[in-house]
Formats: C-alpha cells, sequence, structure tokens
C-alpha cells in the first residue's frame, strides 16, 4: 500500500495536526520529498515529534521510512512517466499529448486574449446594480465558478434560465444598470446571441466570454472576451474556465477592499453553523 493510500484510509480520524500534515503530504509531496522532519514540522507549524508519531500511525518505523517512498513517487514523476510517455500509443502517451494540446491551446488563447476588453468588462462588473449571466450548457461550470467568486464580494449575480421565454423574460425585466453577460462554448444555445441583440437594442450593457471569436455571441456584445478557437469542446471548455480565472484575479486586484475578508468571514460563519448542528 503506497503512503498516498495509507494517509487516505486513515484521514477522516486524524487530529488537526494530522490533518494538516496529511494534506500537506498528499499535496505538496514533492517539497515535502527534500524537508526534514523539523524542516517539514516549521513549515506546517508543527512540533517535529508531530511528524515522527504522524509516520508511526501510519505504519512506519519513522518519518525517514516514509520520505524514502515519497522520493521514488518524485523520480518517478520526473524519469519513469516522462519515459513511458514515448510510447503515443499508450496510456501516458495519449496523456502526455493532451495535456501538450491544453498547454498549447491556453498559451494561444492568453496572447490573443484581448485586456482592454478585460479591463471594460472589469469596470461594467463594478458599475451594474445586477450581473445576469447567459450560460450555453458546456458554459455551465464556469458561469457557477463565476457566481461563487462574484458572490464573496457582494455582486449581485444570477443565472438565467436558458429557454427562450426565460432569456425574453431577462431582457424584459433587466434595465441600463444591469450586465448580460454571456458565456458560451460552442455556439449550441443560438438563442444566447438573440438575447444579447435584443438587449443592445434596448440599451442594456452586455458582455460575451466565448470560446471562438466568431460564434455568434461575439457580433452581438459590446464587450468580448474571445479563446483562442479549438476543434475540441473539451478545450474549448478548459479555455473558458481559464479566462473566466483570469477575470477573477483581475476583479480581486481591482476590487480588493469588497473581497477582503469574505474567505476568513465565510469560514467563521461555516465553523458556526456547523457547531449549531453539534
Amino acid at each position: 500500500m503506497s503512503y498516498e493510500d495509507r494517509i487516505r484510509q486513515a484521514r477522516l480520524g486524524m487530529s488537526k495536526s494530522f490533518a494538516k500534515l496529511a494534506d500537506f503530504l498528499l499535496d505538496s509531496y514533492i517539497e515535502s520529498a527534500f524537508m526534514t522532519a523539523s524542516e517539514l514540522a516549521h513549515t506546517l507549524d508543527l512540533d517535529a515529534a508531530t511528524v515522527v508519531r504522524f509516520a508511526q500511525t501510519l505504519g512506519y518505523p519513522g518519518f525517514p521510512v516514509m520520505q524514502r517512498e515519497i522520493r521514488q513517487r518524485v523520480l518517478g514523476d520526473l524519469l519513469v512517466r516522462p519515459e513511458q510517455a514515448r510510447v503515443a500509443e499508450s496510456v501516458p502517451g495519449v496523456v502526455a499529448n493532451a495535456m501538450a494540446e491544453l498547454s498549447l491551446a491556453l498559451e494561444q488563447t492568453r496572447l490573443s486574449l484581448d485586456t482592454d476588453a478585460m479591463a471594460e468588462l472589469v469596470e461594467k462588473i463594478g458599475d451594474a446594480r445586477r450581473i445576469v449571466v447567459l450560460a450555453e450548457n458546456p458554459a455551465q461550470a464556469a458561469a457557477y465558478n463565476l457566481v461563487h467568486f462574484l458572490e464573496q464580494g457582494g455582486f449581485p449575480i444570477y443565472i438565467a434560465r436558458p429557454g427562450v421565454a426565460d432569456l425574453a423574460r431577462t431582457v424584459h425585466t433587466s434595465t441600463s444598470q444591469d450586465l448580460l453577460l454571456a458565456l458560451e462554448v460552442s455556439g449550441q444555445a443560438p438563442y444566447i446571441a438573440g438575447a444579447l441583440e435584443e438587449a443592445r437594442q434596448k440599451g442594456l450593457p452586455t458582455a460575451a466570454i466565448i470560446g471562438a471569436a466568431s460564434l455568434a455571441s461575439a457580433r452581438a456584445a459590446e464587450v468580448v472576451l474571445a479563446a483562442r478557437a479549438h476543434p475540441s469542446l473539451g478545450v474549448g471548455i478548459i479555455s473558458i474556465e481559464a479566462i473566466i480565472y483570469a477575470l477573477c484575479q483581475a476583479l480581486r486586484w481591482r476590487f480588493a477592499e469588497r473581497f477582503a475578508g469574505a474567505e476568513q468571514a465565510i469560514a467563521e460563519y461555516s465553523a458556526r453553523i456547523q457547531h449549531s448542528n453539534d
């Protein structure tokens, strides 16, 4: 049984100190492979004896033995897997090619992304009374990520239902103080572009984050952030997610005061809500 399997099996019953160490060893195993028990303890603000007890609890005689296993994992990442990936007709080869494809697509999107349009969208979001997201099905996950982030900053935002009548209702009830933001990967929901066009005719602020500059929403929106077009729907979804991530970071920078303390406050409320049910 690997050190990862041992940690995962024991994780639920661990103390806070052990859990903190367990998560670090799972998430940052490369760093931990080159730390002594004392250095690891110092990094996590723990006692060195805690590191030793942790390894022993998992069935190792001490931390050095467990660390040797972690180092073997790192060596595998650096030496074995790259060699396996040279065989195209294999799982390592397919995975390596897929990751390379994603890396290239994201780099192309980074190079072509209009940062002036990004800055304009940031300001529109800051000025809006309400942000209404019009998202096609492949972009739903990105839409929920955006909602999750903006709610932390106190931005009123919701995702409109995608039906024709629902889009029409959204346009009808929106005002010039609202921002209609379309999220489209492949143009599978043609009515979104029509809703944007109607919104513009009504004088409403509009924007679109899309998987290709040729999509109809790009012609209907005032502000457009477009990923580099790619034939793979999966790559398009990830490219849209990347643009959303960049937008969120720009918003966090621009409106730092709105986000200050939000994560801590949410964590405190979560703890109190959980405690009320104990």
